[in-house]
């Protein structure tokens, strides 16, 4: 059984939902005549404009396909990191989230034996968001989360998230931590480098926040797994080792052991990377148990063909398998 853990989904009963009650929470639902997407486009808070939503975001019949095509057997469904909606308020922060949850449990249950879900919470009131946490996973059955890499502009790190970190913990919830909004401040508009630049260093940011505010410290058995192959972190980890030797009062402060020990005790990465000497360079690094699948469904900047590409980069075959199924199967309870 193939896994794929980085996946992205917009169903249309939430696009219906804030369409219908959108307005009431601070989200309007726009037009646009551009020309392969829905014509649609979303404002949140009258601030954050996405993109135009895709139809492909929605079609479910075009997303099993792919995977059969792919050799993909299970896809971990989570939001377009767009929509996380942390720029609402408390109250439509929560409205928004709890309806977006029950949107997305209800298109895996469509395919139950394909599809499984991550909820997406409201940050910007952590308390609030271990409560949707613990609704999400256990009364609509989701594995785990999908948070972005600020809330709301606001570091991950300062923004006092501990008791959702708590609730991710008890919970053993799947944190998968994606980029939004790359590098506020910096122009990365040419060369199309807010994207092959710009989300693998907003990733390495954020986590490297997290990590030095001594998170895993705090909440040991806390997971996550950061998009992209772990952004830059995994590349740059020698320097982070460094600033914890040479600068141990500031860069260790939170700290009771190496950066890498936490990659290896608490992190998985995936392995859209488009690049097989990466792939082998992390399963040297952190070893094989560290990473899952992804695709980055349905962009282009994912993986298109995710087996091929594990395949392709000379590992033995037990290391494979471990990738391509076996580790998702344990942190999801499936094999």
């Amino acid at each position: 059984m193939v896994y794929d853990v980085h996946a992205h989904c917009i169903p249309a009963d939430a696009i219906r939902w804030m369409e219908r009650h959108g307005p009431e929470v601070g989200i309007e639902v726009g037009s646009t005549d551009s020309g392969k997407d829905s014509g649609k486009i979303v404002v949140l808070d009258g601030r954050y404009r996405t993109a135009p939503l895709r139809i492909d975001l929605t079609d479910r019949a075009a997303r099993i396909e792919t995977m059969d095509r792919t050799g993909v057997d299970v896809q971990i469904l989570a939001s377009w990191i767009d929509l996380t909606g942390y720029q609402l308020d408390r109250a439509g922060g929560i409205c928004w989230s709890r309806a977006l949850n029950e949107a997305i449990a209800a298109e895996a249950a469509q395919a139950p034996d394909r599809l499984l879900a991550l909820g997406s919470v409201p940050l910007q009131d952590p308390s609030v968001a271990a409560e949707e946490l613990h609704r999400a996973m256990s009364d609509l059955g989701m594995v785990g989360v999908e948070i972005a890499t600020t809330v709301d502009g606001r570091a991950l790190d300062l923004a006092g998230l501990d008791e959702f970190w708590a609730a991710a913990e008890e919970l053993g919830a799947f944190v998968l931590l994606h980029p939004m909004a790359p590098l506020p401040g910096v122009d990365l508009a040419r060369y199309f480098m807010d994207n092959i630049v710009g989300r693998p260093a907003e990733s390495t940011v954020a986590f490297a926040g997290v990590l030095f505010s001594g998170v895993f410290e705090r909440f040991p058995a806390l997971t996550m797994c950061v998009v992209h192959g772990g952004g830059f972190v995994p590349f740059q980890i020698g320097r982070m080792t460094q600033g914890y030797r040479q600068k141990p009062g500031l860069v260790g402060k939170h700290l009771s052991r190496e950066p890498i020990d936490y990659l290896r005790r608490n992190v998985y990465v995936d392995t859209v990377l488009n690049e097989p000497a990466s792939l082998r360079f992390l399963v040297d690094l952190l070893g094989a148990e560290r990473i899952l699948v992804g695709t980055d469904y349905p962009f282009e900047m994912g993986d298109l063909d995710p087996v091929g590409f594990v395949r392709s980069a000379g590992l033995s075959e037990p290391d494979v398998e471990a990738i391509l199924s076996g580790n998702a199967a344990r942190i999801f309870g499936t094999g």
